[in-house]
């Protein structure tokens, strides 16, 4: 698949230019959840939340990537363009693949670690359920594991993950997954609402 860079929130209105002026740029490094698959990258969450605060957001998902994939291409994807910070989101695919969680857990304490050596702040996104059980529970074992690290390092979190469970049952909410992978275009909005600016530093 061609790659694409997108660089949103350059058409916003004063609010969103003051935002932008305050020297705040955030790449979004991911897979296909970031992107937006299968539906573009204009409806994915980094677009959303681009476009509502006039943030600018670079997109750097590409689908079917791995944790593995994103460490390797960090360079060139994320430090060349010098944020301020960068929203992590991975381990789904790996996940797929059956990746150990060592290794998993392995790539993102080096995807932070050179977030930080880097001089970029470093923000972490939970990935959203699968609708399938076994790799499901591998992946809530990501999840959790995530969110000790978040706390032992202090980092921010985006649970892009808890508007896909029904907050009664738990059970993952099967209208807001198109394939058992990934979101429909109401998910990818409920993915944007997880995003509060405010909290992560972005605007004041």
């Amino acid at each position: 698949m061609e790659e694409k860079e997108l660089v949103n929130g350059r058409e916003s209105h004063a609010e969103g230019k003051e935002n932008q002026r305050a020297g705040v740029k955030i790449v979004c490094l991911g897979d296909s959840l970031t992107w937006g698959f299968p539906f573009g990258p204009q409806f994915s969450w980094v677009s959303q939340v681009s476009q509502r605060y006039g943030l600018e957001m670079i997109n750097r998902g590409i689908n079917g990537d791995t944790t593995d994939g994103m460490l390797e291409r960090f360079s060139d994807h994320v430090v060349r363009h010098c944020p301020t910070h960068v929203v992590i989101m991975g381990g789904t695919n790996d996940v797929i693949i059956r990746e150990s969680l060592d290794r998993i857990c392995y790539n993102w304490r080096q995807l932070v670690e050179t977030s930080c050596r880097q001089g970029i702040v470093p923000v972490v996104g939970l990935p959203i359920p699968l609708g399938w059980k076994e790799p499901e529970k591998r992946l809530a074992r990501l999840r959790r594991w995530l969110v000790d690290f978040a706390a032992e390092r202090r980092i921010k979190v985006i649970n892009f993950a808890a508007p896909f469970f029904d907050p009664e049952t738990g059970e993952v909410r099967e209208e807001l997954l198109l394939d058992g992978g990934h979101p429909t275009v109401e998910g990818y909005a409920a993915m944007a609402r997880q995003v509060d600016p405010a909290e992560l530093g972005w605007i004041k």
